[in-house]
């Protein structure tokens, strides 16, 4: 039975077999093969779609690549020309304290490029050769008037520290305070008065008048604000010392000031670190060995001699002043050789000047610094005056008003008053007290007036 049942559900399955067999042996076999062929060129097509898609999807990935790489170069080309401005804005010399379009820091950057140019042999300026001399009164440091360092020292120092003096009769300090009360504004920082601070001084050793000189500039001047007498120098002149030092130039500051004065207080200012006490020159005092003052000469004497412990004295006597045609000389004197450029502000750095210029083997320029800025500071120089009678003498002016972007440190600025003499707050306090005087005087005879 169970054999029976099995036989008769596999019978329809058979039959279909069978059916399908029958049929598929009616078919050619060329349209079996055509179908064939047709689904597999079908197949192909579609390949070809997606692998023409797969190759759209790859150019356009690379066109992605491309504007990538071009952004980023963009970006890199930006990016690198910000730093080469920043570095041109960084890098550029004299542009901190110098006003942008100053022709005068343009000349300066100009000339030291020029002379600086190994590849330049009819401009290069071998670095033993480069030599540059700066006044410093009015040309590096205040000098309008009564900021004169050396000056106002010696006015101080009569009315402090004269009096204390062993070295001096009482003659010679009321002779040499009449003196400090009688300079003006106007006054002439000549050989006389030069010859007047020697004698202050005398008796003191070169480094009791050095430390003095240090200390004195601690004290503030009542023609600015905020300025002690130490802050005097030129923020401008200071960074063209640096940027001529930068470039082995070597720097010379030859004063009108006495040399240890001068030493004093470059050695204390801005410019320090660009000029060695060997390198200052300035007005002479005579030095004599202690104990030997009065010899006429002490070559017969020996410093130190059986471990004494010996000072150099300054003894009242008088050398020479360095101005004018002196200047040159001791320029020859003690640096052997004609300087490339020079730097001044009056009439009596004129032969500092023309030294340089004059029959100079390399190229040289003379600088004047022109006090022509009523606003920030005390000059009162006509500018078309002054520039004109420089450039006929072959010299660049320098304005203080154009050319200086920044004269002092922020904090320092005009005082309303440039100068007072020494006692005139006193005066002027006597007189309000007269003044006020016969004001109740006045009034005490109305009132009996009145009563009458």
């Amino acid at each position: 039975m169970s054999k029976l049942k099995k036989n008769c559900s596999v019978l329809p399955l058979t039959l279909a077999l069978l059916t399908c067999t029958a049929f598929t042996a009616n078919v050619p076999a060329e349209a079996v093969e055509t179908a064939a062929e047709s689904a597999a060129a079908e197949e192909t097509v579609a390949e070809v779609a997606a692998a023409e898609e797969t190759v759209a999807e790859v150019a356009a990935a690379e066109e992605t690549v491309a504007e990538v790489a071009a952004a980023e170069e963009t970006v890199a080309e930006v990016a690198a020309a910000e730093d080469e401005a920043a570095d041109a804005d960084a890098e550029l010399p004299l542009s901190e304290y110098w006003t942008e379009d100053s022709p005068v820091a343009e000349s300066l950057r100009d000339y030291v490029t020029m002379v600086t140019n190994e590849d330049d042999p009819d401009n290069f300026i071998p670095v033993k050769d480069r030599i540059a001399v700066f006044d410093m009164d009015g040309t590096l440091t205040c000098e309008t008037f009564f900021t004169y360092y050396d000056t106002m020292m010696y006015i101080d120092f009569c009315d402090t520290l004269l009096d204390d003096s062993e070295w001096l009769s009482e003659r010679d300090k009321k002779e040499l305070k009449e003196v400090a009360d009688s300079i003006t504004p106007e006054y002439k920082a000549g050989e006389e008065l030069a010859r007047d601070f020697a004698r202050a001084y005398s008796g003191m050793t070169v480094q009791e008048l050095y430390d003095h000189a240090v200390e004195f500039g601690q004290k503030e001047t009542a023609s600015f604000n905020n300025m002690r007498y130490i802050d005097g120098f030129y923020l401008p002149m200071a960074e063209l010392v640096e940027y001529l030092y930068d470039n082995d130039f070597t720097i010379y500051v030859i004063s009108g000031t006495e040399r240890t004065t001068t030493r004093a207080i470059v050695a204390n200012s801005p410019i320090k670190d660009f000029v060695t006490p060997s390198h200052v020159i300035g007005t002479e005092f005579e030095i004599k060995l202690e104990g030997h003052e009065k010899t006429s000469s002490n070559m017969d004497y020996k410093y130190g001699e059986e471990g004494k412990d010996d000072q150099l004295i300054i003894t009242g006597g008088f050398v020479q002043k360095n101005l004018n045609a002196n200047k040159t000389i001791f320029i020859e004197r003690e640096i052997g050789q004609r300087p490339v450029l020079a730097f001044g502000n009056s009439g009596s750095d004129t032969s500092m000047m023309q030294y340089a210029l004059i029959d100079n083997e390399y190229p040289s320029e003379a600088y004047m610094v022109v006090a022509d800025d009523t606003e920030r500071e005390w000059g009162m120089q006509d500018w078309d005056e002054k520039s004109q009678e420089y450039i006929d003498q072959g010299f660049i002016p320098v304005s203080m008003k154009e050319d200086f972007a920044q004269i002092y440190p922020e904090e320092i600025t005009k005082a309303e008053t440039q100068y007072q003499a020494p006692g005139a707050e006193e005066e002027e306090a006597e007189e309000e007290l007269i003044e006020e005087e016969l004001v109740e005087e006045e009034l005490e005879e109305e009132v009996l007036d009145e009563a009458a």
